[in-house]
């Protein structure tokens, strides 16, 4: 063979090798619906949680942070509210309320700190709009309504919530249902940053109800009116409600054990309730209250807001009551005072620990999962604690007795 012909052999061999690659490529590509854009590992574990979470709702997660046109084919409608169940809508539709300077020039007002002066200047604003709404949470026969307070920044509290004792489920045909309570962003970089991202949280598990009141520590009241207000609007049908905070551990099964044994008591409001409590009246601390905005010597008897659990109509009860009563900065006191009213004594049940097990916070006991499998409510457990808990209460743990708190 001559170098020419070798050289034609080589250029054969070379075209051959090439055209092979071209027809690979285009097998591949045909393989692949043209506009489909691969993603990170990350964005698709995102989209698999969307699409586990709410199918029949929307189609991806990316379209969540931009305007999109629905495809028709898509049905991205919400739950609809219908007239079956729902008693009402939500009314208050404007924020518009201006300061009360009827008393701002009387002695008593002037001595007041700041805050207080704040809170009774707008103590008359009781009903804000509602930002997020789910009244379809309230859909059919609903056993127990688990309602946690919480704020914009603390996701971490409320995702560990909805691992543990905060997952709906039906337990012995007894449906359980969850939401959390928030206001708005109390700053500007919360307004600017995370009030998109409770918004998308809410896109995933929908189960959030919002309204355009500030969150701080006296808002917590306007918390529990909103509440009240909201359940009477929405849920005829739910028989119990359990309300509590965002670093508590539940048992939901004792729950449902003491309710099944309570179920003929009417007016039923049981907790860690407090008799004969007075009014701190030291400026340094949390729960401070001035001699002018409250002079009695006692409080009524009212359940440590940590968590307590109390049956529909007296819910139902407590907004008509409320609306009666001042806004007090307190909100587990302001329910006692609006018990009170009612005439209703709530329940001291030695199983609520509004304050962990045992005040001595160093103690061993509060960190003993079988006093925790005996408990109703345990207080002060942040995600890292709650879910080691929860794990070790339901997980092969053996314990010589239950305690007889039920």
């Amino acid at each position: 063979m001559t170098t020419r012909d070798r050289w034609r052999v080589y250029k054969t061999l070379c075209l051959m090798f090439v055209l092979a690659v071209v027809t690979l490529t285009v097998v591949q590509k045909g393989g692949v619906n043209p506009g489909t854009h691969l993603q990170p590992d990350s964005q698709a574990r995102v989209e698999v949680v969307l699409g586990s979470k709410m199918k029949g709702y929307f189609s991806v997660s990316s379209r969540f942070w931009k305007p999109y046109k629905p495809q028709p084919e898509a049905s991205t409608e919400l739950p609809q509210v219908t007239q079956d169940w729902a008693a009402g809508m939500w009314d208050v539709t404007s924020s518009n309320c201006s300061a009360n300077l009827n008393f701002s020039t009387s002695d008593w007002f002037v001595g007041l700190e700041p805050n207080f002066k704040q809170f009774l200047l707008y103590r008359h604003c009781r009903y804000f709009p509602i930002t997020i709404n789910h009244p379809e949470k309230c859909t059919g026969d609903v056993y127990l309504l688990m309602v946690v307070k919480s704020i914009i920044t603390q996701y971490d509290r409320r995702e560990v919530i909805r691992k543990t004792w905060g997952k709906e489920q039906v337990v012995d045909g007894k449906q359980i249902k969850t939401l959390f309570l928030l206001g708005a962003p109390s700053s500007e970089a919360e307004r600017a940053h995370h009030q998109k991202l409770l918004e998308y949280e809410d896109y995933i598990y929908r189960d959030i109800l919002q309204w355009d009141f500030l969150d701080s520590f006296f808002n917590l009241t306007l918390k529990e009116t909103h509440f009240l207000k909201w359940f009477s609007t929405y849920c005829p049908n739910v028989h119990y409600v359990f309300k509590g905070d965002d670093d508590v551990f539940v048992s939901v099964e004792n729950i449902i054990d003491y309710l099944e044994m309570s179920r003929n008591v009417r007016n039923l409001f049981v907790g860690d309730v407090i008799f004969k409590a007075k009014p701190i009246r030291k400026k340094e601390n949390k729960y401070y209250i001035p001699q002018a905005l409250y002079n009695k010597t006692y409080y009524p008897p009212y359940a440590g807001g940590g968590g307590f659990v109390m049956d529909g109509p007296l819910t139902r009860k407590l907004n008509l009551v409320s609306d009666t009563l001042e806004l007090y900065p307190i909100d587990d006191v302001f329910l006692g005072m609006c018990l009170e009213v009612l005439q209703v004594t709530p329940i001291k049940h030695n199983a609520f620990k509004t304050f962990g097990l045992v005040k001595n916070k160093k103690s061993r006991l509060n960190r003993e999962p079988c006093f925790f499998k005996s408990m109703l409510v345990v207080h002060k457990l942040l995600p890292p604690d709650l879910i080691n808990m929860w794990k070790l209460v339901n997980g092969n743990i053996t314990c010589s007795q239950k305690l007889a708190i039920l």
